[in-house]
C-alpha cells in the first residue's frame, strides 16, 4: 500500500523555505509553458484559459503558475479535496492520472477539464500537479445559457483514472472522442495537460534531490502559513464592521440576476455572505459554490494584499457562504455552462462593498463578464467544419489615481486570440477590431474603453454563433461621482437589429455581426478631470468632442484639415475649459 509523506516535527530552515518557494514558482511556469506549447486548441494556446498548480500530499495548494484564471485555479484548489477523497493514497500508484469535469467538483462548468497527477517518491505519495483547461468542445449544446439542466450541456466525467502505469484508459478516450465535435483538439489538449503535469513532477524531483528533501509537506506548510499570516495582517489593518453592496447582471431572456453581499470584517478574518442574491435560474447562468469561493478569495486578496503568494493559506482567513439553491450556490442538476457571466461580477461587487474600509480606495465597477463567443460552421457539404471559442473584453473601471484599462479581461485575465490565428484556422473574417470611443465611463479617472468587432465569413455555407455576453442591459456603474460605462451591443451589422444573446443564432453565409463591448465605470467627478487629460482623450480618439463638452465641461474644437486621417494634437484647441 502506498503511503503519504508526513511533515517532520522539527522546524524547517526559513532560508530553505524561501528557496523552495521560488523554485516551485519557476517550475510551475515550466508546467504552464509545456501545456501552452503542446496544446492543440487556441483556447489554451493563445487565450491561456487555463490554470496550473502544485499541491502537497493532502491536496492543499502550495502555489500556482504566473498565468491562469482565478476561476480555474481557485476552484481547482478547493476541488482537489474531492479528488483526494475519491482516490486516497492507498488507491493510487505511480503512473496514475485522474480526470474530471464535474462542475460541482472543480471549476463550475463541464467545458473545464481538470487533470491531476499524483507524484510518488520511493513508493510514497508526496505531491500533486494539476491543471484545468477550457475544452474546445464537450458535446451537448454549444456553450450557452439556453439549457435547463446540466445534462443538456455535454459529456460529464466523474473523477476517473485517465491513465495508469499500464497506459491510457482507452475506453474513456473513445467515449470522449465520440461525444465531442472536436475530438483531436479536445484529446490533444488533455494529452497536453498530462504532459505538463509530468514536466512539473520531474522538475520537482530534481529540486528535491538538490535540497536533500524526502517530502515537501513541511516546507509547503510553512509557505502556506506565510501567506495566511500576511493576509491576516492586511485584514487587521482595516476597520472592523459590516459592509454591503448589490449589483445586477443581465441574466437570461429578460430575467436579470441580482447579486447581494454582506462583508463582515472581524479582526484577522472576513466573513462574506451572499444572502439576498437571486435564486438559481432555470437557465445556465448558475454558479457552483466552488466558483463563488474562487472569485471571492481572489477579490479579497487582490483588494488587500495583491503581493501575497496565492495558495491554500491565503484562503484560510476568508469564509464564504451562499444560500443553497441560490444563483451563487446552485444545486445539481442546475445548468451552469455560462456561469462566468455571473461569477465574474463578484470582484466588482466585493470592491464596491469594501471601498469604505480600504485605505486608498478600490476601482470602480468594470465591464466584468468576459465576452465568450462560440462560432461554428458545419452545414452539409462544408469541407472543413469548425467550432471555435473566441474571447474578448470590455474596459475596467476607473481606479484611484488612474484611468481604467482598455479591453482588459478583468477579473479573468484571459487573452483574445490574434486575428491572424482566427482567420487561419477558420473561414471567419474580422472586418473590424478597434477601440470604442466614448465607451469608458466619464470620471476624474475615466473608465477603460470597450472595443468594436465585426465578423463575417468566407464561403457559401451558413454558420452559427453563441454570444455569451453581459452588460447589455445593465452597464457598469461609476463610483464617487463617476458615470456609467457604455452598455454592450450585439447586432446584425447590416440592419443594426439586436441579436439574441446567450443562445444559438443561425446566420446566412453573407451575414456580418457586430459586437460592441461595454466600458468600465468612471471614478470620481468628471468635472474634476484635468483639462489637458480631456484634450489627450480627444486627440487619442477615446472621447468625442461632444462627450468632452457634455460630461467634462470642456469645449474643444478641431481646427485641422477635415479630410486628414492623422490628426495631431496641434489640430485641436481648447475653446472653453469649464462652464
Amino acid at each position: 500500500m502506498m503511503t503519504t509523506a508526513s511533515a517532520p516535527g522539527r522546524p524547517v530552515d526559513p532560508v530553505v523555505v524561501g528557496l523552495v518557494a521560488n523554485r516551485l514558482y519557476s517550475l510551475l511556469d515550466e508546467q504552464q509553458a509545456a501545456l501552452v506549447n503542446t496544446a492543440f486548441s487556441p483556447v489554451v494556446r493563445e487565450s491561456l484559459d487555463l490554470a496550473c498548480a502544485v499541491f502537497d500530499s493532502r491536496g492543499e495548494m502550495i502555489g500556482q503558475s504566473s498565468g491562469g484564471t482565478p476561476g480555474h485555479i481557485n476552484a481547482m484548489a478547493t476541488g482537489m479535496s474531492h479528488i483526494v477523497a475519491k482516490y486516497p493514497p492507498g488507491s493510487l500508484a505511480d503512473g496514475d492520472v485522474l480526470i474530471t469535469n464535474d462542475p460541482w467538483m472543480t471549476a463550475g462548468q463541464i467545458n473545464d477539464i481538470t487533470v491531476a497527477t499524483p507524484v510518488f517518491r520511493d513508493g510514497t505519495l508526496i505531491a500533486w500537479f494539476a491543471s484545468c483547461c477550457h475544452s474546445p468542445d464537450i458535446g451537448g449544446r454549444i456553450l450557452s445559457a439556453a439549457a435547463t439542466e446540466v445534462f443538456e450541456e455535454g459529456l460529464r466525467l466523474p473523477i476517473l483514472k485517465l491513465r495508469t502505469a499500464a497506459g491510457p484508459n482507452e475506453p474513456l478516450e473513445e467515449l470522449i472522442r465520440a461525444n465531442v465535435r472536436t475530438p483531436d483538439e479536445t484529446m490533444g489538449d488533455i494529452y497536453a495537460q498530462v504532459a505538463a503535469n509530468q514536466v512539473g513532477a520531474r522538475s520537482l524531483g530534481r529540486m528535491m534531490d538538490e535540497f536533500g528533501l524526502d517530502g515537501i509537506d513541511a516546507v509547503a506548510a510553512e509557505i502556506m502559513l506565510r501567506s495566511e499570516k500576511a493576509l491576516r495582517t492586511a485584514l487587521r489593518g482595516l476597520r472592523d464592521g459590516r459592509y454591503t453592496s448589490r449589483l445586477r447582471s443581465d441574466g437570461f431572456n429578460g430575467e436579470p440576476i441580482d447579486l447581494a453581499v454582506a462583508v463582515t470584517i472581524d479582526g484577522d478574518r472576513v466573513d462574506i455572505d451572499y444572502t439576498g442574491s437571486s435564486p438559481q435560474s432555470r437557465h445556465g447562468v448558475n454558479v457552483v459554490l466552488n466558483y463563488t469561493r474562487a472569485y471571492t478569495s481572489f477579490a479579497v486578496k487582490a483588494a488587500l494584499a495583491p503581493e501575497v503568494p496565492h495558495n491554500a493559506g491565503s484562503f484560510r482567513p476568508v469564509h464564504v457562504s451562499a444560500p443553497r439553491g441560490s444563483v451563487l450556490n446552485c444545486v445539481d442538476p442546475a445548468p451552469v455552462a455560462s456561469r462566468h457571466l455571473v461569477g465574474h461580477f463578484l470582484p466588482s461587487l466585493l470592491f464596491d462593498a469594501l471601498r469604505p474600509a480600504v485605505p486608498g480606495g478600490l476601482p470602480a465597477t468594470s465591464s466584468d463578464a468576459l465576452w465568450m463567443t462560440v462560432w461554428r460552421g458545419g452545414d452539409m457539404g462544408e469541407t472543413h467544419p469548425f467550432t471555435l471559442t473566441v474571447f474578448g473584453a470590455g474596459g475596467t473601471g476607473g481606479r484611484p489615481g488612474k484611468d481604467g484599462l482598455n479591453t482588459t479581461g478583468f477579473p479573468t485575465g484571459v487573452r483574445a486570440a490574434p486575428t491572424e490565428v482566427l482567420e487561419t484556422l477558420t473561414p471567419l473574417v474580422q472586418r473590424q477590431r478597434e477601440l470604442r470611443p466614448d465607451s469608458g465611463g466619464p470620471g476624474e479617472h475615466r473608465g477603460g474603453l470597450g472595443q468594436v468587432v465585426r465578423v463575417g465569413r468566407r464561403g457559401d455555407h451558413g454558420w452559427t454563433l453563441n454570444a455569451n455576453i453581459d452588460r447589455v442591459d445593465t452597464p457598469a456603474p461609476g463610483t464617487l461621482g463617476g458615470l456609467p460605462g457604455a452598455p454592450g451591443e450585439f447586432t446584425d451589422a447590416t440592419t443594426s437589429a439586436q441579436l439574441p444573446r446567450k443562445q444559438l443564432v443561425r446566420l446566412a453565409p453573407d451575414s456580418v455581426v457586430r459586437l460592441r463591448f461595454p466600458g468600465g465605470g468612471g471614478y470620481g467627478d468628471p468635472k474634476a478631470r484635468p483639462v489637458e487629460r480631456v484634450l489627450d482623450d480627444v486627440v487619442n480618439g477615446y472621447v468625442s468632442l461632444d462627450a468632452a463638452r457634455e460630461y467634462y465641461g470642456v469645449h474643444i474644437e478641431y481646427v485641422g484639415d477635415p479630410g486628414a486621417l492623422v490628426r495631431p494634437p496641434s489640430s485641436y484647441r481648447v475653446v472653453r475649459a469649464r462652464d
